[in-house]
């Protein structure tokens, strides 16, 4: 039995007893009786708003997953984890298992000198020409001991600071 029917069942059960609203007892059991048939409308309307939305989202994910796999060009024939995913050797490479470190982006973290917020970035960013996304200013970030890492008292993307420290104490 839905709320609103339950509602109505109330309201029929105070008509039926003849309820006059000139006292104040039964005024307010009247009151009451229409306050709940009012939230079970209510209440009615809003689960049908989310079946709405519900189906809207259900939609949305299917046409969001075929872009993806559209974007990403995922090939769907194997519905498997990487480790189940063939009978191919670790050492053999193959077309679904591929070799993972590949696909994998590297990102580094620097400190602002500016503000002393987190900046992130990727290897295509130059390391010597950053901009804070907070403050917009722009700084360099290599540090001496390497190549490749973004900080100048070591930094985030190598061991350099820790290599560094290991060398001091020994």
């Amino acid at each position: 039995m839905k709320l609103t029917d339950k509602a109505a069942y109330l309201k029929g059960l105070a008509e039926g007893f003849d309820l006059s609203p000139s006292k104040p007892k039964n005024k307010l059991i009247l009151e009451m009786i229409n306050l709940i048939t009012e939230m079970a409308d209510k209440i009615e309307e809003i689960e049908d708003e989310i079946c709405t939305q519900h189906d809207y989202i259900e939609e949305l994910d299917h046409d969001l997953g075929a872009l993806e796999e559209d974007f990403y060009e995922i090939d769907d024939e194997c519905d498997c984890d990487d480790d189940d995913c063939c009978d191919c050797d670790d050492d053999e490479e193959c077309d679904c298992c591929g070799d993972e470190d590949d696909d994998e982006e590297v990102f580094y973290e620097v400190t602002c000198p500016n503000c002393g917020e987190k900046v992130y970035f990727d290897e295509t960013v130059d390391p010597s020409a950053i901009t804070c996304p907070s403050c917009n200013e722009k700084f360099d970030c290599i540090c001496d001991e390497c190549d490749d890492c973004a900080a100048e008292d070591g930094c985030d993307c190598c061991d350099c600071e820790a290599e560094e420290e290991a060398e001091d104490e020994e």
